[in-house]
C-alpha cells in the first residue's frame, strides 16, 4: 500500500480558456482521444440526417398549410386504412434509419475499442490505474516500479490523473460509499463506479495537454467539487514523474494507515 502524493496544481490558463469558449458554443468538447472522432462522426451522421428530417416534416406541415388555407374545416374520421398504413410505414422506415445507424455504429465501436480490452493487456506499453470514487474526489493508485499494485511504492494521487500520450490507458474503477459516475469528456469516456463492484474502460491520448474529469452522477450534496484534472505527458516525463512520486511513496510508507490500503489485485478481462 502507500501514502498519498498530492499534488493539486491548477489547469493552465490555456485549458482554462478552451473550456470557457466551449462552455459557449454548440459543440462537443475537444477531442483529445484516439478513438474519440468514431463516437463525434456517429453523432454528427444522426445531427444531420434529423436536421433534413425536421426541414422536410417542417416544409411539408408549410405547403399543406398554404395549399388548404381556404378550404372548410373537416371532421376527423381517422383516414382510410390505406392513409393509416402509409403514415406508420413511414414512421417505422425513418425508425429504423436513424435508430438502426445508431445501434450498428454503436456496436461497432463497443467491440472495436470500448469493450475490446485486449488492446490494452496485449500492449506492453499500457498505463494500469486503479481509481477509488468517494464522496467527493478521485483518488487513483499506480503500481510504482514493481509493476505490482498494493505494494510500498504505490503511487496515489487525489483529483490528479496523469498518463503518457499515446499510450493505453486502462482504468479499474470502485466506490466507496454511492454510486459515481467517472467521466472524460474530451476523452468520450463514461463509466459507473458502483460499490462492491470493479468496471473497467480504458482509453488513449492522442496529444500531451490538460483537461478535466468530472463526476456525471449526483452523487451528494458536493457534487459540484467532485472534479480532478487528466495531464497527458510526453513518455519521458511521464516515467521521471512516477519514479520520483514512487521514491516519495516508499519514504513515506505507513503500515499502520489502513485508509491508504484500499487497493486491490488487478483484474484481468
Amino acid at each position: 500500500m502507500s501514502t498519498s502524493v498530492e499534488e493539486k496544481s491548477q489547469p493552465s490558463s490555456d485549458t482554462s480558456t478552451s473550456t470557457s469558449t466551449s462552455a459557449r458554443t454548440l459543440a462537443l468538447p475537444e477531442d483529445a482521444s484516439v478513438d474519440g472522432h468514431r463516437i463525434d462522426a456517429l453523432l454528427g451522421w444522426s445531427h444531420r440526417f434529423e436536421a433534413g428530417m425536421a426541414a422536410l416534416a417542417l416544409g411539408w406541415m408549410v405547403v399543406a398549410v398554404w395549399r388548404f388555407r381556404g378550404s372548410k374545416r373537416a371532421a376527423s374520421d381517422g383516414g382510410t386504412k390505406r392513409s393509416r398504413a402509409w403514415v406508420l410505414g413511414l414512421a417505422l422506415s425513418t425508425f429504423l434509419v436513424v435508430d438502426g445507424a445508431l445501434l450498428v455504429g454503436s456496436e461497432g465501436y463497443l467491440r472495436d475499442v470500448l469493450w475490446n480490452l485486449d488492446v490494452p493487456a496485449k500492449d506492453p506499453r499500457t498505463v494500469r490505474i486503479e481509481i477509488n470514487a468517494h464522496q467527493w474526489s478521485w483518488e487513483a493508485r499506480y503500481a510504482g516500479e514493481d509493476g505490482r499494485f498494493n505494494t510500498p511504492d504505490d503511487v496515489v494521487t487525489w483529483n490528479d490523473l496523469r498518463v503518457p500520450a499515446g499510450v493505453p490507458v486502462w482504468v479499474q474503477l470502485v466506490s466507496t460509499d454511492v454510486v459515481h459516475g467517472f467521466s472524460l469528456p474530451n476523452f468520450r469516456v463514461k463509466l459507473d463506479a458502483i460499490p462492491g463492484r470493479v468496471n473497467q474502460t480504458w482509453f488513449r491520448a492522442a496529444r500531451e495537454g490538460a483537461w478535466e474529469v468530472a463526476c456525471y452522477q449526483h452523487c451528494g450534496t458536493s457534487h459540484y467539487r467532485m472534479r480532478g484534472e487528466l495531464r497527458a505527458l510526453s513518455a519521458e516525463a511521464y516515467a521521471a514523474w512516477l519514479r520520483e512520486a514512487g521514491r516519495q511513496a516508499v519514504q513515506a510508507y505507513d503500515v499502520d494507515d489502513s485508509a491508504a490500503h484500499w487497493g486491490w489485485e488487478w483484474k484481468a478481462p
